[in-house]
């Protein structure tokens, strides 16, 4: 990445865990949701929005709403899709919690899953869900690692890459200091100099 490169983060549209959350308020205990229509809808209404933006790259969260929001906004691109496990949502409910990636290469064979570790989600002590909720200096860590990973990318297969397109989660993107995400929004994301 180069000091031209823009870099704007898309949150993922509606999933069935939102869906539900929103309305009462309680984990409806789902791991890894697919998204809504609504949700299906939200990628789709962002794809002119990523079209104009013209990625050269497109980074993804390997959570399933995620994935679909990419593949919903951006698949038709043409431009690489990397799947990349640092930017994952912040696992406070079941709803972050992930698959392995033989199962995820099953359901998304269009994309490259093989560098994932087993489990790549956060893992520890569970509370009475069954949750490990990852510490914030843990997800602060993974806050600077991507920050840091993705400004050291560089793609073989794009010459020069002018602009990303980092598709993920409301809590992580409120880290980088764009908090209050909508499902399907999309804003630019002034990379920290010093990474």
């Amino acid at each position: 990445m180069t000091d031209s490169t823009t870099v704007h983060l898309l949150r993922h549209g509606q999933s069935a865990f939102n869906a539900i959350y929103d309305r009462t308020g309680r984990d409806p205990l789902i791991v890894d949701p697919e998204l809504t229509p609504l949700g299906v809808s939200q990628a789709a209404e962002a794809a002119a929005g990523v079209r104009r933006l013209a990625p050269d790259l497109v980074v993804t969260s390997p959570l399933t709403r995620a994935l679909q929001t990419a593949l919903g906004a951006a698949g038709g691109l043409g431009v690489p899709i990397v799947v990349e496990a640092l930017h994952r949502e912040h696992l406070g409910n079941t709803c972050d919690i992930g698959r392995p990636p033989r199962t995820l290469a099953k359901e998304f064979p269009s994309l490259d899953f093989g560098h994932l570790p087993e489990t790549w989600w956060y893992t520890g002590r569970t509370d009475e869900r069954g949750v490990a909720v990852e510490p914030e200096a843990v997800l602060q860590e993974r806050v600077a690692a991507f920050t840091e990973w993705l400004v050291h990318r560089t793609e073989r297969s794009v010459r020069s890459v002018r602009s990303v397109l980092v598709v993920g989660h409301a809590e992580f993107f409120g880290r980088l200091g764009h908090p209050g995400m909508r499902n399907g929004e999309i804003r630019e994301w002034r990379v920290p100099a010093k990474a």
